[in-house]
């Protein structure tokens, strides 16, 4: 730990180069349930996520009355083997108590998930007995205990030096983008400690927001900052949960909003995780990420060659990089705004 925090320089250091048919699924005596939120002003029915369907006794049929509209929601959780939507037994809704208290299973692969620790494991080896997988050193360096505890506490606050504007602000200009998601399901993937994930949820204006990183012991910090944050409550519409950014446990089109904040960088293969986010995002949905540029533009041309060498087990990429994987992941409406080394980028599914 003194090694980390001895020297400033050592932690930027650190930052910057480093179906079958549904209606199968259930059957009339089971107690599997889908998602089912109440229908309310921030529901808005035009997300594809949201069945609607119109209810009426038939004693109110006669009399012309306008029937009651319900919104169900459907599964958000996806089986991460074959993306088929998850069966839930137990509770409803995206909040840590419900998900905490359901169990999750593929029908297709009869394989079962669970949060019987302090998240819920979607990732292809979850509940393994043998095998382990080690990713790169980019992925495993925030698997550790130590740079977890850390992250909140003085190592994301040294993003600043590159031109991060700090997460206040980092916010506001994100919640621009996601304007048109409001009322939706919101990812923020690769969310450490889950700053960003618990900024959203506060908001209210989102039907549900995922909190999603591979790392265990960041999922952990997550858990225990929202434990100790007596502005949420166990009706809070967020859910903690343990993901491969490169094989995201959501169908196909049934996510309104993905985050990624200082993320891209860190990613095995940047390309396999924005086209992973270009397939869950509904038609219209919001993607917008946060990372660090390979140099900024005012760094010296003569020294740009020996800072990418030194940077080289990062995926820094520039701003026309980011933009051409977007695309060719399918996104469109790329922008961006950059500020020295930050940049803030954001494309939508068309």
């Amino acid at each position: 730990m003194a090694a980390l925090t001895s020297s400033s320089s050592a932690i930027t250091l650190l930052n910057k180069p480093f179906l079958p048919n549904r209606s199968s699924f259930f059957s009339s005596n089971s107690h599997s349930t889908l998602l089912r939120f109440s229908a309310s002003a921030s529901v808005r029915p035009r997300f594809p996520s949201a069945a609607i369907s119109t209810v009426a006794p038939e004693s109110d049929i006669n009399k012309n009355e306008t029937p009651k509209i319900k919104i169900e929601e459907t599964q958000v959780f996806a089986c991460p083997v074959c993306y088929e939507p998850l069966m839930r037994k137990g509770p409803s809704g995206i909040n840590l108590q419900a998900i905490y208290r359901s169990g999750f299973k593929c029908g297709q692969c009869n394989k079962t998930y669970s949060s019987k620790d302090e998240y819920l494991d979607l990732t292809v080896t979850a509940d393994l007995d043998d095998y382990n997988e080690v990713k790169p050193i980019t992925t495993e360096l925030f698997r550790s205990p130590l740079v977890s505890f850390l992250y909140e506490r003085g190592w994301r606050q040294n993003f600043k030096r590159s031109g991060f504007p700090g997460p206040d602000e980092e916010f506001r200009m994100a919640e621009e983008y996601f304007k048109e998601a409001e009322g939706g399901i919101l990812v923020d993937v690769s969310c450490g400690s889950g700053l960003f994930s618990r900024k959203f949820a506060k908001s209210g204006k989102y039907s549900g927001v995922i909190a999603l990183d591979y790392s265990e012991n960041m999922l952990r910090q997550c858990k225990e900052f929202i434990k100790n944050d007596n502005t949420f409550d166990n009706s809070t519409n967020i859910a903690v949960v343990r993901a491969d950014v490169s094989r995201l446990p959501f169908p196909s089109g049934s996510v309104d909003a993905v985050h990624a904040g200082a993320a891209l960088h860190c990613w095995p293969s940047p390309t396999n995780a924005i086209a992973e986010i270009c397939r869950v995002l509904r038609s219209g949905g919001v993607f917008v990420g946060t990372t660090f540029l390979r140099y900024s533009p005012s760094t010296p041309w003569i020294i740009r060659p020996f800072q990418s060498r030194i940077l080289q087990s990062y995926n820094y990429l520039m701003q026309d990089e980011i933009k051409d994987v977007c695309t060719s992941c399918g996104l469109t409406d790329y922008e961006d705004y950059i500020q020295d080394s930050f940049i803030m980028f954001t494309a939508r599914k068309p």
